[in-house]
Parts: structure tokens; C-alpha cells; sequence
């Protein structure tokens, strides 16, 4: 795999590099698979509470488009953005861009994201939703990383079919350094 420089933008030929070198943990047919459970889950959970989901910008787009066409009753849907990687490997401070606009008051909250990997981002989210004064709030992610390094002891999504083991993936919605996020399954770069 090719050495990257934080800084540096990548080229097409480091990019296509990364893709062909990375190992397959997920493929398409599997994430599939799970979108179908969770969507089955949350159908039976929320299918008669016209909830408000909320897509976590940019990587639960992805998951999100998938999982919506998936369920069939009244939805709202809205989306934000908060992060901590910011382009990069790393996750560092919590960055708000974009607030909901749809409030939240009183209404049965779905937070999608792609990853469940420290839960920082998570857990911060979760918390503007209890002081906006939802009436309740899930989770569904697509992926949870196996670790023991959680932000909140015992975080887990309401909604999650996969789990990875403890290596930096993307695909799905998941970026490397901002790229292949439209990957077809779930892939772990050579070395990471």
C-alpha cells in the first residue's frame, strides 16, 4: 500500500492502490443482508410511530438511502453533521457543520450512521437529542468495531447487523482520507 501523506491529496493511482490492495471483510451481498434485518427490526419497533430519522453526514448517507427504501411507513427525514475525522484517519475533537431542522421535541428520534467505532461522535449526538426533548431515541448503524475502547461504557446501536474486527475500514459510507465511500462492502486497507 502506498505511503500517504496526511497533507498531501492523494492521486488517482494511490487511491485506486489502496482499493485493490485492501482486504474484503464485508461484501455487498452481506451488507444487504443486514440492511434487510434492520430494516425488518426497526419496521416492527417504530413501523407505527411516524418517526423523524436522522442521517449522520457524510457517512451514514449511504446507509441511509439503503435502509429508507427498505421500510414501508411514514417517515420525516432529516439529516446533520458532526464530526471528528474531518478528512483524515483520526478521529479528534467533536465538530458540529449542520444542525438538525426538524425538531425533535417529542418525537420518536432514528439516528443513522455508518460505523459504531469509539462512539464519541455517537454519544455527543445522542446527548443534543435528549436536550432537545425527544420522546425517544434509537440508533442504527451499519457496522460496529470490536474493541473495548468505547467512549460511554457499554454503547451499543439499538440496530446493528455487522461487526468488524478492530482495523480502519471503509466503504458504505465509510472514507479513506475523504474517498471510497461509495465502496460496495466494507474493506480494511494492507497494513491497518
Amino acid at each position: 500500500m502506498p505511503k500517504l501523506d496526511a497533507d498531501a491529496l492523494p492521486s488517482l493511482a494511490d487511491m485506486r492502490e489502496v482499493m485493490n490492495s485492501a482486504d474484503c471483510l464485508i461484501d455487498q451481498e452481506q451488507v444487504e443482508r443486514a440492511l434487510d434485518r434492520m430494516a425488518d427490526e426497526i419496521t416492527r419497533d417504530l413501523g407505527d410511530k411516524l418517526p423523524v430519522f436522522y442521517c449522520v453526514m457524510n457517512g451514514g448517507l449511504i446507509t441511509t438511502g439503503h435502509l429508507l427504501t427498505r421500510l414501508g411507513f411514514p417517515l420525516e427525514v432529516d439529516y446533520l453533521h458532526a464530526t471528528r475525522y474531518r478528512g483524515g484517519i483520526r478521529g479528534g475533537e467533536l465538530f458540529w457543520r449542520v444542525s438538525p431542522e426538524i425538531p425533535m421535541a417529542g418525537r420518536h428520534v432514528v439516528i443513522v450512521d455508518d460505523i459504531l467505532d469509539e462512539g464519541a461522535t455517537l454519544a455527543a449526538i445522542l446527548d443534543y437529542c435528549r436536550e432537545a426533548g425527544a420522546a425517544s431515541i434509537t440508533t442504527a448503524v451499519l457496522v460496529d468495531k470490536r474493541h473495548d475502547r468505547k467512549a460511554v461504557p457499554d454503547l451499543k446501536a439499538d440496530y446493528c447487523s455487522l461487526e468488524v474486527a478492530d482495523r480502519y475500514v471503509f466503504g458504505f459510507g465509510m472514507d479513506y482520507k475523504g474517498y471510497w465511500r461509495n465502496a460496495p462492502g466494507i474493506f480494511a486497507p494492507q497494513g491497518m
